[in-house]
């Protein structure tokens, strides 16, 4: 048996194997075409192999029929990849007008004659070629970038290995050529099955990167083994392979490595691209702290990874439901974007890292294809509630999320020029620029805090010294105040001067009023917690405001199944004095102040009491609400800007946290949520369980 009988055989059946692995894959159209295909290309093999080992004309004929067959698979494969929308190719019914004759040429008693074979040849190549250019035209007018990149890489596999194909043909017409096309032929059957079975094109390129390594090296054994025969002796067959198998592995895994780095830098440009700059971008947020300098820095790594058109990085705002723009690239994206109107958009984010809103645009169709009503309604709300994104509502959403998978707002990003723009592994790369952004806000938070509890030790130590020299003084000037205001023996102060002295009296009242204030805000906690009843806290706090609360009226609304908290009711009554004096304020005097109560996540690990005080005011600007809890920061003519601040610091002490809704004219709700510890009681330790806020 010689060489070209062995390949054959070889190739023949290395071909069936493909078909029968194609066909347990699946059954669809694409499925079908490339099995039959495989399979005619593997008999047609095996008939070449049959020929040259026994001759006869029956073999000759037979391999000619199946010539015949291959080109008319071949174009139905190229349909099924790529269909025309509305009519029949012209070449399919061109080559099926062909079919018949070209079947009754091989079968007749010309087909031996060499203008026959030539025809054949030119049917076969013909066809496939034309076949081969109409695929990759009509990818050229698709929209899909991956389409376009997907139908360039089988035309160009295609037409290498039907040219190889035809150099192996030649046998037919007598031309003594090796049997190299046959191998290649195999390779690139492997390629095509491989292509139908991945979704993406980017394991296509990589399997692809595997096919190019591995083929040299199969060659490149073979021909060791045929030297190891020669020098050796056909009498040492099996220590030649073993000989040949450990020179191949010697050399396997830097050669793998070196053309794996090539293929991923020359056949995956673009991947590579966006891979350097988010690493980039990475690297260099792991030293940003300022969620401005962290806006700059993300827009600058998509503008140089030349895949995004426009992007924008959204946070939610710390006095309401809403996220506001933090960050853009390309064409301004809207500032602010309603929370409640994005909540189905958001309840998908919170489940997954990232939404692909064509995917969902697709899958809805889909969906409401099949007339599979309710989840195509799911879609649709999606893509509704992004509506509010403007131009970046067919992009890529990627969640940002704190160490706690608090959902802290997300990163949209778009590229207009195409549709499928980005495949799996850029979206995964993209994740990661996410999870970044995430850990930056959380280092951010972290750093803030960091500088408020220094500035506590200072304010503190501060306080201790002012506690000594002010007081002293204070007490004195108070109680010489006093001795004037008091009768005695000779005649008393006029009208005018007893009116001075109460202004010093009450001056001095509050001066030490606001050294207190210091004192409480930066001295450590010194209540002491206990089982307390929260909605008896509120009730005896109205209680002593009722008088100072004036036109105000308080509406309760109180869940009577609450825990009881491990908290100092003391402490927890000069929080909700606090609230309700500020809610008054900005009311003017007027209005209603709604005091309600709930238990959320009962029974589980984040169940907490929140506490809501909600006011008819005008609400608070963003001017105001960035420094709300920032000591001495207040728009009172008399305030010491430390109410606030004492509140927050008073709940966090206990592990919760004060939270704040406003709207313009809609009024502000502050929110005291408390967390829910087992066993609260007198002395009860409380883990620092602080709720996840924006810096």
């Amino acid at each position: 048996m010689d060489l070209r009988t062995r390949t054959s055989l070889f190739c023949g059946a290395l071909a069936i194997a493909i078909a029968a692995s194609v066909m347990l894959r699946g059954r669809s159209r694409q499925h079908v075409f490339v099995a039959g295909f495989a399979a005619d290309m593997g008999f047609w093999y095996l008939a070449q192999s049959l020929y040259h080992a026994e001759g006869g004309d029956l073999w000759v004929r037979f391999t000619a029929l199946l010539a015949v067959l291959l080109p008319q698979l071949a174009l139905h494969l190229f349909e099924a990849i790529l269909p025309l929308p509305e009519r029949r190719s012209l070449l399919l019914q061109v080559a099926g007008a062909l079919l018949i004759p070209m079947v009754v040429l091989v079968l007749s008693p010309l087909h031996t004659h060499p203008w026959v074979r030539a025809g054949v040849i030119v049917y076969v190549f013909g066809l496939i070629g034309a076949g081969l250019w109409a695929l990759f035209l009509r990818g050229e007018r698709g929209v899909s970038r991956e389409m376009k990149r997907r139908v360039r890489f089988l035309s160009m596999s295609g037409a290498l290995a039907a040219a190889a194909s035809l150099a192996d043909f030649l046998w037919f017409v007598d031309a003594p050529l090796p049997p190299v096309g046959a191998v290649l032929s195999i390779v690139f059957l492997f390629v095509l099955a491989e292509s139908i079975a991945r979704e993406r094109l980017v394991d296509v390129y990589e399997m692809l990167g595997m096919v190019v390594i591995s083929t040299p090296l199969a060659f490149a054994l073979a021909g060791i083994f045929y030297l190891f025969v020669v020098l050796f002796g056909s009498q040492t067959v099996y220590l030649n392979a073993v000989l040949g198998a450990i020179v191949v592995l010697i050399i396997f895994e830097p050669l793998r490595d070196r053309v794996a780095d090539y293929i991923h830098k020359v056949i995956v440009l673009e991947r590579a691209d966006l891979e350097r700059a988010v690493t980039a971008a990475r690297r260099e947020l792991s030293n940003v702290l300022k969620i401005e300098e962290m806006g700059q820095v993300v827009g600058a790594c998509l503008a140089s990874s030349h895949r995004v058109t426009r992007a924008g990085l959204y946070l939610r705002d710390p006095l309401s439901p809403d996220f506001v723009r933090r960050s853009y690239f390309g064409p301004r994206s809207p500032e602010r974007l309603d929370g409640a109107s994005l909540r189905p958009f958001l309840e998908d984010l919170t489940a997954a890292p990232s939404i692909l809103l064509e995917q969902v645009a697709t899958e809805a169709a889909r969906h409401r294809g099949l007339g599979e009503a309710v989840a195509a309604d799911a879609k649709e709300r999606v893509l509704g509630a992004a509506e509010q994104l403007g131009e970046l509502n067919r992009g890529v959403v990627l969640a940002v999320r704190s160490r706690n998978q608090v959902l802290l707002g997300f990163l949209v990003v778009v590229d207009e020029r195409v549709s499928d723009a980005f495949s799996t592994e850029d979206v995964a790369l993209l994740e990661s620029l996410a999870v970044q952004i995430g850990v930056v806000i959380d280092n951010s938070r972290q750093y803030s805090e960091m500088q408020a509890q220094e500035r506590l030790v200072a304010l503190g130590q501060m306080a201790a010294g002012l506690a000594h020299e002010i007081r002293n003084p204070l007490s004195a000037i108070k109680g010489a105040a006093q001795l004037l205001n008091e009768p005695g023996d000779g005649p008393g102060l006029d009208t005018v001067s007893l009116e001075f002295v109460g202004i010093i009296t009450e001056e001095v009242e509050r001066l030490d009023r606001v050294v207190n204030s210091v004192l409480n805000y930066a001295r450590p906690s010194q209540g002491t917690a206990e089982a307390v009843d929260v909605n008896v806290v509120i009730q005896r706090t109205l209680q002593l405001l009722g008088p100072s609360l004036g036109g105000i009226d308080v509406a309760l609304s109180l869940n009577e199944d609450l825990p009881k908290l491990g908290i100092d009711a003391e402490r927890l009554r000069q929080v909700l004095i606090n609230l309700l004096q500020n809610a008054a304020e900005a009311m003017g005097g007027e209005g209603a102040v709604r005091v309600s109560t709930q238990l959320v996540g009962a029974g589980g690990p984040m169940s907490r009491v929140e506490i809501a005080v909600s006011d008819e005011g005008p609400g608070i600007s963003p001017a105001v609400g960035r420094n709300l809890f920032v000591p001495f920061a207040t728009t009172k003519a008399t305030g010491t800007g430390l109410g606030l601040a004492i509140s927050q610091r008073v709940i966090r002490e206990v592990g919760g946290d004060i939270e704040v809704v406003s709207r313009a004219d809609e009024g502000a709700t502050f929110t005291v949520l408390l967390p829910v510890v087992d066993g609260a009681g007198a002395d009860t330790a409380v883990s620092d369980g602080r709720a996840d806020r924006l810096p």
